[in-house]
């Protein structure tokens, strides 16, 4: 058994229920979430969202928003006013070019202002279950460079060498896995090497 064959049997036993932890009815709800999760914890974005999509039930209220009223209910995210400003015009053009509806394919979720490959993949995998990449975030990034897969830093270089790397199937696990080994065992300054299963497999292994 390959190393990288290893390392996902051992996360599956770990982590058997992975998915994302931004709370969402539908897709809408989760690319928004999505959105507001970028340099916030997905607790935090949590307790934001019920009264925003009250306020906001859909895109087309969204996208008729008053920005400053939209800033407050988001202003705990960290950069509101830019988060704010693309949330609008997502939804401006969710309308205008997508009658109103989510797009469920990454050419044209990636058309939309502030939705990235990072963003479109969590809402194809865990929303529209398809799987079209690896969704990519900071854990992601370290943690593929600790455990040997990438030596790169680039979030799309990362992507693809994880892409030739791991089997499609396991393409949407192994991201939502690293993204939580790495807030629950390998702690970026703080990592706890003992207690990690992986130690044995792992090139950057403190044990």
């Amino acid at each position: 058994m390959k190393k990288h064959e290893k390392i996902i049997k051992i996360l599956k036993k770990e982590y058997p229920e992975a998915k994302t932890a931004l709370k969402h009815k539908n897709a809408y709800q989760l690319l928004v979430a999505t959105m507001l999760s970028a340099q916030a914890t997905d607790v935090q974005i949590n307790k934001i969202t019920p009264a925003l999509f009250k306020k906001y039930p859909n895109v087309k209220k969204l996208a008729n928003t008053k920005l400053d009223e939209l800033e407050k209910l988001i202003y705990s995210s960290g950069y509101y006013k830019t988060k704010a400003k693309r949330l609008k015009s997502m939804a401006q053009t969710v309308v205008k070019e997508f009658n109103g509806k989510i797009p469920n394919n990454m050419i044209n979720l990636t058309k939309l202002p502030g939705v990235g490959r990072k963003t479109a993949n969590v809402v194809l995998q865990s929303f529209f279950n398809k799987t079209q990449g690896i969704v990519v975030d900071t854990h992601v990034t370290r943690l593929s460079n600790l455990l040997g897969f990438t030596k790169n830093k680039n979030p799309e270089k990362i992507e693809k060498d994880l892409i030739n790397v791991f089997d499609k199937k396991d393409w949407s696990f192994i991201s939502i896995a690293l993204i939580l080994h790495g807030r629950k065992i390998c702690i970026a300054r703080r990592p706890k090497c003992k207690e990690c299963k992986l130690n044995n497999l792992c090139p950057s292994s403190r044990v």
